[in-house]
């Protein structure tokens, strides 16, 4: 039997250029030249006006202000509208970001994997075309995106979350006993989702099984969570040498690490070991700030600004409202910074639906301390930059680039309705996003 093309199938499928398509992919046979368009590449404060911008099978080939022309293909009328770079979201939890931490750590392993496939295709229809998800057991996802067999975006994946006992990974309860007096590995562990390593040798294990799995990163929990049942916020996780174990396994295989940590004596003592990038950071302190600038580490910060959620008991919510008041202050502190490097991340989990929704609105939240312009470029130019580091023995997007309009780039675009520099909804508003390609497919059109 002739096996089936997906692109060649949905595209007969699709009735007209006009038709959105939030299920199936729509393909156009040949290359795709956007015309009359106002290009923002990712970078530049400024629109490039009257531009042309033509995409050819995966690739951006040729972005001019001059008439271009194609041998066969589609001719899309832009119609001045803003054609920029897929969004990116650089802290996800595909494997729960909609199902309860009840329903994740009790439930069936099948029905989160379902989940993760439904909140893959909502963040693509969304704008979002790369994520970085920040752990959880998504390797068998990203294969069937990756293969055309379900719509997502790309994902740069670490596998599962490695910490400490009692660290901020551990969700056992509190009638659980540690394997080692007696318990049993959780179904958390088991599926693939979190290890819980003591000592450097346990480290090397779990970052070791992470890139036999195919890991992008590794992500460690260097200090304390406010979702975690049993430890304080403001502990170190990981001594130096734990850390150091880790770092320097994944650089044996040409990759880096990163660390989920708030304040600064845990991030500090990452940063000692050789980790690259800090996960969120709200209670960094100035000194720490410009030591990472200087040292070239990222910081990949959320706009943790709603300081009680409803789905964490009190304990957790109070560790929740200290992250949320070092929210503006580190945000107003990075300002100092112009060199460090900051993405957009969103770290949601456990969320229903319509809260995992409100992804991309959340870079409205930003507004209050950065221009249109600083938040897009975390969302776009900066996280290419970011999944750069994974090196090429890791990196499986290594065909193009991520996060700009530019020649060599992957075609991973929105048109957008409107200007998203002076603007942000623009993007956030997902009523305005008339065109989502990934990889050089049409998944959204709803021109007219």
């Amino acid at each position: 039997m002739q096996k089936l093309n997906l692109k060649t199938l949905t595209a007969a499928l699709a009735v007209a250029a006009s038709v959105a398509l939030p299920a199936v992919a729509q393909d156009a046979s040949g290359p795709i030249l956007f015309t009359n368009v106002n290009v923002f590449d990712g970078v530049n404060e400024a629109l490039i006006e009257n531009a042309n911008v033509v995409v050819t099978d995966n690739l951006i080939t040729a972005v001019s202000t001059e008439p271009l022309a194609i041998a066969g293909g589609t001719v899309i009328d832009g119609g001045g509208r803003t054609l920029m770079p897929g969004l990116s979201d650089t802290h996800t939890h595909l494997a729960y970001s909609s199902i309860s931490q009840m329903r994740m750590l009790t439930g069936h392993a099948s029905y989160g994997y379902i989940r993760a496939t439904v909140d893959a295709e909502g963040m693509l229809m969304r704008g979002i075309t790369s994520v970085r998800d920040m752990g959880g057991n998504v390797f068998g996802l990203k294969a069937a995106i990756d293969e055309g067999l379900i719509p997502g975006p790309r994902i740069y994946t670490p596998g599962a979350l490695i910490g400490q006992t009692a660290g901020h990974f551990d969700f056992r309860f509190g009638n659980q006993t540690h394997v080692q007096y007696g318990g049993t590995t959780t179904d958390w562990e088991r599926q693939g989702h979190a290890y819980i390593a003591d000592g450097a040798d346990q480290v090397l294990v779990a970052v070791r099984e992470n890139l036999k799995n195919g890991a992008s990163h590794i992500k460690l929990a260097a200090g304390g969570g406010y979702a975690s049942p049993a430890d304080p916020l403001l502990g170190n996780q990981f001594t130096f040498d734990e850390i150091k174990a880790a770092v320097d396994t994944a650089g044996d295989w040409g990759t880096y690490v990163t660390v989920h940590a708030y304040h600064p004596s845990a991030i500090n003592r990452a940063i000692d070991a050789g980790i690259k990038d800090v996960g969120h950071g709200q209670l960094l302190d100035d000194a720490t700030l410009q030591r990472m600038s200087d040292e070239g580490v990222f910081l990949s910060t959320q706009p943790f600004t709603v300081c009680s959620e409803p789905q964490l008991d009190d304990f957790s919510n109070s560790k929740l409202a200290l992250v949320c008041q070092g929210t503006e202050r580190v945000y107003k502190a990075i300002k100092k910074f112009p060199d460090l490097k900051v993405t957009y991340g969103t770290d949601l989990f456990f969320l229903p639906e319509e809260e995992l929704a409100k992804q991309t609105q959340q870079m409205e939240r930003l507004l209050p301390w950065f221009e249109p312009v600083e938040i897009l470029r975390m969302a776009t130019s900066t996280a290419g930059e970011l999944f750069k580091l994974s090196g090429d023995m890791r990196n499986p997007y290594q065909e193009g680039s991520l996060g700009t309009v530019a020649v060599g780039g992957y075609a991973d675009l929105l048109l957008v309705e409107g200007n998203p520099l002076e603007d942000l909804k623009a993007v956030t508003n997902v009523d305005n996003l008339k065109i989502i390609m990934k990889d050089g497919v049409i998944y959204k059109n709803t021109l007219q």
